[in-house]
């Protein structure tokens, strides 16, 4: 196989490479000029991970020609080839490239005119030595972003300058941050964080950085560079509002050569899909143009001629549809599917994943995060492993639990506490100690078939209680099914146990099916929790409920069976002597493998099951995004890349996403509009997502309040961060 001479060290060692397309070549791209882009080039760029797995990027610049965009196209074929067809393929087209590009440069990206490129060069190569003085008004840079940051060179003018947001007045030797008098403190930060990456990197530390207030120009500014400053234009809102209803909206198709030339088939015409659907026989697109994404499958066993031609098969599918140049592509081997992609899927599996009660089944992510064993003893000095299994200590402080009744709200007595009924709406305080200081929880339980009379009244008694005691509880939502692992082991040792209708209420009970089915399962922290599967007249609860990893109690008239499946633990088997306990009556206990005629007949014969052996130790990454009305409307953008405290926006709301619960972090700057309008947000990104994930518990946590549930997620969280302005600090490195 002929390789370019460049690919030599291709992949050899973790990280990242970048290739600029000149003079249809490639040429490397210094280190210290990664995320430096020439807006008339197209680029090619290599990630590795020490596992390893690869990631190429193909980006092509606003004015790059179809020579370059096609060089780079080759050349990426050909680097996916020399890397055996295994790496991840990327289209990226400026300003919109994909978030696994953009969580390579945590300082932003910064888009320059080439005409500028041999000056900008010579200053960063040769500096001070060799210029002793350097050209002035070198470039401007129009700075955009909250999480994701765009330095975009626009022309030297003060007519480029808007009120709203952040500029770099380049000279050379003198780097000014100019911010506009609408521009806030959070996009001051990541602006400073782009000029002192063009300080550290392009200039080698050789230039000095200048923080300069609208109005406070100095003379080298106003006399020398731009001129005297006219009036400076008010801010500008973004232009692209983005429909989240799209992020669910696909269709898949099938690739053929069979006749000579590349065909498609319809196999789906809209999402979720089935994994069994794709055949590794052959390739497939799946088409979410209209959110600005499309992705070519590459079958393990497809034919070379397929394979080879998957980026050319993506690009021709966006001409035939009329899709928009900038939409994203994406080239997936199996094995390699990305987040996007298998978020489509409503089944989907990575290899010998299956799903099981230590850690329920949720979307595969890019990458996979190891699980830390549980530990009670060691909660509250590893916050990692109490953000993991969601447990911010034993579940031994003090619970006080009331059930709303009559736009009321009514104390449960504490002998039933840890039974609920699917008919109710419940609030749990939660109260314990961390640190010798009291913290405090506030659970609100939804029943799937209580009232929306309920819900709302619920949803009052709970700012109530918050207000009562000074805003400083933790507010966890649960819908019914989701109970989160901390919730489970409050019961003082008995499993939580969910009724699938009724309510606790005197006289409201209604009456239960002939034949109840409850499973047991046991959490990843060893909290358990008993559900109910049906409440119905006749009974839905059939052998096909049934799960080799847990326990179930089956009663019928005519019997009680408690079936043991060969995965399930012995503190599973404990915890059905408390459904047998409030069930009544002397039960069988049966093994997997070994039941009796009787016991398929309660459960209306033998059918097939769930089989497969859980998967322990798989965790996945979790996502971070921010809630923002700054620009005129409520938006939500995702932090791309690994993301750190420093990220949570202390003027916004944050949505933390841990796959199977959902944290809203409220900063203390955030504004009432970002407050109200969030917990919305969260729901709606919950309900579009395309794997059909529903009803996760979202838990609302203040700035400074942040429990280790929370706090877990977060490498080195520092609790004295925001004693001081982050600002400042970033203002000293100046």
């Amino acid at each position: 196989m002929v390789s370019h001479k460049e690919f030599g060290n291709a992949g050899k060692q973790p990280g990242l490479q970048v290739w600029r397309i000149e003079n249809l070549d490639l040429k490397p791209v210094p280190k210290n000029l990664h995320g430096c882009f020439y807006t008339g080039d197209a680029y090619l760029l290599l990630y590795t991970t020490s596992a390893p797995s690869y990631n190429i990027h193909m980006w092509l610049g606003a004015e790059c020609s179809q020579d370059e965009s096609g060089a780079a196209a080759i050349f990426a074929t050909q680097l996916d080839d020399f890397l055996g067809g295994g790496p991840v393929q990327f289209r990226e087209v400026q300003n919109y490239e994909s978030n696994t590009l953009l969580g390579y440069f945590k300082s932003g990206l910064k888009y320059q005119e080439l005409k500028l490129g041999l000056r900008l060069q010579a200053i960063c190569f040769q500096l001070p030595q060799k210029i002793p003085n350097p050209p002035l008004a070198l470039r401007l840079l129009h700075v955009k972003g909250r999480r994701v940051i765009r330095a975009t060179e626009v022309g030297m003018s003060w007519s480029s300058f808007n009120k709203g947001d952040c500029f770099i007045i380049d000279l050379g030797r003198d780097i000014y941050h100019w911010c506009g008098s609408e521009c806030n403190r959070y996009e001051r930060l990541k602006a400073s964080q782009v000029a002192i990456d063009i300080r550290d990197n392009e200039r080698n530390g050789r230039a000095k950085l200048h923080m300069v207030e609208e109005g406070g120009e100095p003379a080298a500014v106003t006399e020398v560079a731009l001129g005297p400053k006219p009036a400076i234009a008010p801010s500008c809102p973004d232009d692209d509002v983005v429909d989240r209803s799209n992020r669910k909206k696909g269709a898949l198709y099938m690739i053929s050569d069979a006749s000579g030339s590349m065909k498609l088939s319809s196999v789906a015409p809209c999402s979720p899909f089935k994994q069994a659907m794709l055949s590794p026989e052959e390739c497939y697109i799946l088409d979410n143009g209209v959110d600005g994404n499309i992705f070519v499958w590459k079958g393990p066993k497809a034919n070379m001629a397929e394979r080879k031609a998957a980026m050319s098969a993506g690009q021709q599918f966006i001409k035939d549809k009329g899709y928009s140049h900038k939409t994203q592509i994406q080239v997936l081997p199996a094995g390699a599917e990305t987040t996007l992609f298998k978020q489509f899927f409503s089944d989907w599996r990575d290899k010998d994943e299956t799903t099981g009660p230590r850690k329920p089944y949720t979307m595969s992510r890019i990458a996979k995060v190891e699980q830390v064993p549980f530990d009670a003893s060691t909660l509250h000095s590893n916050k990692a492993m109490a953000a993991q299994h969601g447990m911010v200590d034993d579940g031994k402080g003090k619970v006080q639990i009331w059930r709303v009744e009559n736009g009321d709200k009514l104390p449960v007595d504490p002998s039933s506490y840890g039974h609920f009924y699917g008919g109710d709406c419940y609030l749990i305080l939660y109260s314990y100690k961390l640190g010798g200081r009291e913290q405090h929880i506030i659970y609100t339980w939804w029943g799937l078939k209580c009232t929306q009379d309920e819900l709302g009244a619920s949803a009052f008694f709970t700012v109530e209680l918050d207000n009562s005691m000074g805003g400083s509880p933790v507010q966890v939502r649960v819908t019914q099914g989701q109970e989160p692992p901390h919730l489970m082991s409050l019961f003082q040792g008995k499993p939580m146990i969910i009724h699938s209708g009724g309510t606790s209420r005197k006289g409201g009970q209604s009456q239960a099916a002939s034949t109840r089915l409850f499973h047991i399962r046991q959490s990843s922290s060893r909290a358990t929790r008993a559900v109910e599967v049906s409440y119905l007249r006749p009974s839905s609860a059939t052998a096909s409920n049934l799960n080799t990893n847990d326990v179930f109690v089956v009663k019928s008239p005519k019997a009680m069976f408690v079936w043991r499946g060969m995965g399930a633990s012995d503190e599973e088997m404990e915890a059905s002597k408390h459904v047998v306990s409030f069930l009544g009556g002397s039960p069988s206990q049966v093994s997997e493998g070994k039941e009796p005629g009787d016991f398929w007949s309660a459960l209306g014969g033998k059918k097939e099951y769930q089989t497969s052996k859980s998967l322990q130790n798989v965790v996945n990454p979790p996502r971070l995004f921010g809630c923002s009305n700054k620009s005129g409307r409520l938006s939500v953008e995702e932090v791309p890349g690994d993301f750190t405290q420093s990220d949570l926006a202390t003027d916004d709301v944050m949505l933390l996403d841990t796959w199977d619960q959902i944290f809203l972090w409220f900063g203390k700057d955030a504004n009432r509009e970002e407050k109200t309008g969030a917990p919305k947000i969260a729901k709606e990104y919950v309900d579009s997502d395309p794997s059909g994930r529903r009803g996760l518990p979202i838990t609302i946590i203040k700035q400074g309040a942040e429990p280790p549930t929370f706090i877990g997620w977060f490498q080195a969280w520092d609790a004295k961060m925001w004693d001081t302005d982050p600002f400042d600090r970033i203002r000293a490195n100046f």
